[in-house]
């Protein structure tokens, strides 16, 4: 199956050969339904500055994919849109949750927070362990790119993605799509929508169910290492109870059951008959070297819950609109998985090559958070415009990481408090719980100094309280459940503060209503955070100077100029150069004798970039897209090794290169024909200060082809995922710990709409 679906897909969806490609993210074929009401088919509203404009009148750089668009490009995951999007790459490491993504150079890391703002439905997403969800049902994707702190928070230095799910509809209809694939994949996804009480109270409920036995082989288990189970359910309720108030209670929850920490150790030399370390070469640390098969005695294991209940409440004032938006989210995640070098050693089957014993290793994440957002946002159509609000969240956050003796009687997964099992013994146990506290006043005002020339001031100060709280059982153990040496300070409450004022300026001039050209100035917050207790102490000892039990908060200073203009018809172009400044950027270290994961602080970094995105209307039904970026990043200065300044900063594409096309005609006067291609180039990188191993370019390929019913009643497409089948790391990490990215993928699918 698999041969035959790569075969049709590159010889027909690519075999188009050297025509650029149609980004979902830009076509733009058929408009929402703000979009009609409000402009013209060919214009692309967007909510980039907290209300609805004209992408073409809004000075940010910014991909926008509509309802179609999402559809035409087939997008899933968050990984889908990323891969369309100028400047902007995304990888998945670990389990559910864990992934990295970096934007104009700021990137994300383990345990960190993310350099985005990532805002669903008009709720804040308060943990980067939530962005990865499934995504179905949706009404548009806006990914902004700059620093975006003066109206979305503290995480926005490098941008803001806003996701907009699909609205509750007067009129009952909705969908079913079915879909099976390789990897053992099948699945399912479903929305209904319709009135309770017309024009009153309005549904929809949607679901998204995913099963898939895996593309990676454990070869010792003979068994599929990346399996996953996915549940994903939404309900919207929306209540109109006046023309001047709407009010929105949204609820949604995803169950992932998936394997997890499918590592490699480059240098353990596996002896694939056994499964057993025969030799270690430590010089080994290369990020082209991708190893697909795994050898652990132990299956990795994942199951992440999340949980969200919104209410957003808008009240028309007549002069301003009065937006509540309150939200609760709950996020537990219990991982556990065989120790490095994840091999099949073990204590009862050890390595003599080994200087250590292959254990076992858990990890316990519990968040539970609330926010309220409160905006007065003025009314469009004026000189002067303007909005102010306030945003509070509160954050409760235990986490706990733990070690145990691996005596080939499988994992006992360790949560708020040390187990004493005789069949996993518990040799380390580090935790802590975080309670924080952050609040935002912000503003926006725009002004219009002529019909053409249009300054924008905007503003936020953001202050985050966190309190650290060491649980009274961190510490070493003997296996026997005997308490041997502290971590760190068992029992201790630590403290920290990080805040900052966030402003942003931008000139606009439209020298015609087909071009736009702006610059702008502005500063970004990331919130520092702590470092699990202790870590710093266990750093130095294995040789990693400059840990501390405190990150310091990222802060960024943009200089931006750019330009947008439309061509006619469906075609546009845009551009944009900038300059950040970066301090304390995060960088993740792992040491895996203690399995400490550490965060340490490079403390400047320069960063320069080029943008670009162009998309055209070839021929009646034939559109084309074209986006590349170039980021030359340098560290000046970084106290943990002075001796490295002048390297690239970690996990940052040199380059990346977007482009597709995508054909749409009728072949009888029911039917209709569907094709398209997508290329993306992610350039050279390095994945530590050190710059020790430099990740060749990798180009992945996507296609799609399919059947349609022109009064859009079904349809039926084939599509295909990496098709030829780049062999890649999606992560190494600093000592030969690799991550093999996702190999080919192919799945079918048929809709049903009613």
């Amino acid at each position: 199956m698999k041969k035959l679906l790569r075969t049709t897909l590159a010889t027909t969806a690519l075999g188009i050969g050297g025509i650029l490609t149609v980004p979902s993210a830009i076509a733009q074929d058929a408009g929402s339904e703000a979009t009609e009401s409000a402009f013209d088919d060919n214009v692309i509203v967007v909510t980039a500055r907290g209300r609805n404009e004209s992408l073409l009148d809004v000075p940010i750089s910014e991909t926008v994919f509509d309802a179609q668009a999402i559809a035409d490009a087939n997008i899933q995951r968050v990984d889908d849109f990323i891969a369309l999007t100028t400047g902007v790459t995304f990888s998945n490491s670990q389990d559910a949750g864990t992934n990295f993504i970096s934007i104009r150079g700021l990137s994300q890391t383990r345990n960190g927070e993310p350099p985005v703002a990532v805002v669903v439905d008009d709720v804040l997403q308060s943990n980067a362990r939530s962005f990865d969800q499934p995504l179905f049902d949706l009404e548009s994707v806006e990914v902004l790119r700059g620093p975006q702190g003066a109206l979305y928070g503290r995480n926005a230095t490098g941008g803001a993605i806003i996701i907009n799910t699909k609205m509750p509809s007067n009129d009952f209809g909705g969908y079913v799509n079915l879909h099976a694939g390789t990897g053992e994949e099948y699945g399912a996804e479903m929305s209904v929508s319709g009135p309770i009480v017309d024009d009153k109270i309005l549904f929809r409920v949607s679901g998204k169910y995913v099963d898939r036995g895996g593309y990676f082989d454990n070869v010792f288990l003979g068994e599929k290492a990346d399996y996953l189970e996915d549940i994903a359910l939404r309900a919207h309720l929306r209540i109109l109870p006046s023309d001047m108030v709407t009010i929105d209670l949204r609820g949604s929850l995803v169950r992932t059951d998936a394997g997890s920490l499918n590592f490699t150790y480059q240098p353990a030399i596996i002896d694939p008959a056994t499964g057993l370390p025969t030799a270690f070469d430590f010089s080994i640390n290369d990020a082209n070297l991708v190893a697909r098969d795994f050898y652990a005695n132990n299956l990795g294991l994942d199951n992440r819950d999340i949980d969200q209940l919104s209410l957003r409440v808008n009240f028309d004032l007549g002069f301003a609109d009065l937006k509540f938006v309150s939200a609760y989210d709950k996020i537990m995640q219990s991982t556990g998985s065989d120790q490095f070098p994840y091999s099949a050693a073990s204590q009862i089957t050890p390595s003599p090559a080994f200087p250590f014993f292959d254990a076992t290793q858990s990890q316990f994440f519990d968040i539970e958070t609330f926010s309220q957002e409160v905006r007065l946002t003025s009314k469009s159509g004026t000189a002067f415009r303007w909005m102010v609000g306030g945003y509070y969240l509160d954050t409760s956050r235990f986490v706990s990481s733990s070690i145990m003796s691996d005596l080939e009687q499988g994992i006992i997964r360790i949560r708020r408090e040390p187990v004493f099992n005789p069949s996993n013994p518990l040799t380390s146990f580090i935790a802590d719980d975080n309670n924080n506290e952050a609040w935002a006043l912000f503003f926006n005002a725009a002004y219009d100094l002529t019909d053409r020339l249009e300054l924008s001031v905007a503003g936020r100060y953001d202050r985050d309280k966190r309190v650290q709280n060491v649980d009274p059982g961190q510490g070493a153990y003997d296996g026997a459940g005997n308490f041997i040496a502290a971590v760190g300070q068992p029992g201790a409450t630590n403290r920290a503060t990080f805040d900052l004022f966030q402003p942003k300026v931008t000139l606009r001039y439209q020298p015609s209503d087909a071009a736009t050209f702006y610059a702008s100035w502005g500063k970004g917050f990331r919130s520092g955070q702590f470092n699990q207790n202790g870590v710093g102490a266990i750093a130095a000892g294995a040789g990693v100077n400059g840990v501390a039990d405190v990150l310091d908060q990222e802060e960024t200073e943009t200089m931006e100029a750019g330009f947008r203009a439309k061509l006619g018809g469906r075609s546009s172009i845009s551009g944009a150069v900038y300059k950040t400044d970066l301090s304390n950027a995060p960088y993740f270290v792992f040491i895996g004798a203690v399995s400490a994961q550490v965060l340490v602080p490079i403390d400047e970094i320069d960063i320069f970039g080029v943008e670009f995105e162009g998309s055209a209307e070839l021929a009646d039904g034939l559109t084309a897209y074209l986006g590349f970026s170039i980021t030359d990043s340098k560290i000046k200065q970084y106290s943990v090794n002075p001796a490295l300044v002048g390297n690239k900063a970690p996990y940052i594409a040199n380059n990346t290169i977007n482009a597709g096309i995508q054909y749409r005609t009728d072949i009888s006067s029911s039917l209709g024909f569907f094709i398209r291609g997508d290329f993306e180039n992610r350039g050279r990188q390095f994945w530590d200060p050190e710059n020790s191993s430099a990740r060749s370019a990798i180009q992945l390929v996507n296609g799609r082809v399919g059947l349609e019913d022109l009064d859009g009643r079904w349809s039926f497409t084939i599509s295909g995922t990496n098709i030829f089948d780049e062999v890649y790391n999606s992560e190494l990490v600093t000592g030969g710990y690799a991550h093999a990215g996702q190999p080919d993928a192919f799945r079918a699918d048929l809709r049903f709409n009613f």
